[in-house]
């Protein structure tokens, strides 16, 4: 099979799209947002964050709007979300619960307020089967070298 990537996100303020639009370009990756009902989440991030921590708690997690595309054709998936309480964002969890046939290369990307925390620990316990790698802050000044240095590392 070829190596083919894919860059899946979900941004909650338009920061992980960012980071998600550089690393696809620079990677050469599909790019797929996942999207959630309107109004799942407040528009301010400590209610989003108190809404997320319910979602977790009650294992409710929110559905996923958009179809994604066949996961089997990629060798390598790139997947970036918000931290949201040192944790995995929901609707990222939702995502990371599908993969349970996929066989690829997985490693996330995450944008965070202060500190990442648990994240690389927490996305790492969500994902059985494929090879989880290192994953990449992707702070406001994520810059094309830091996402070069990230992808060849990924790739080893």
């Amino acid at each position: 099979m070829t190596s083919k990537t894919l860059v899946v996100y979900y941004s909650w303020s338009g920061t992980t799209k960012r980071a998600a639009q550089v690393i696809a370009a620079q990677a050469g990756a599909d790019l797929v947002e996942l999207t959630v009902a309107e109004n799942t989440f407040p528009r301010e991030m400590n209610a989003t964050f108190e809404t997320a921590q319910r979602q977790m708690a009650t294992g409710n997690l929110p559905a996923l709007t958009n179809s994604l595309p066949d996961l089997g054709q990629y060798t390598t998936l790139l997947v970036g979300g918000p931290v949201w309480g040192a944790k995995v964002a929901t609707p990222v969890r939702r995502f990371l619960q599908q993969l349970t046939d996929y066989a690829g290369v997985v490693a996330p990307f995450y944008t965070d307020a202060g500190t990442p925390g648990d994240y690389q620990r927490d996305f790492a316990g969500l994902v059985s089967g494929p090879l989880v790698r290192t994953g990449l802050e992707a702070q406001p000044t994520l810059s094309p070298e830091q996402v070069t240095a990230w992808l060849a590392e990924i790739k080893n």
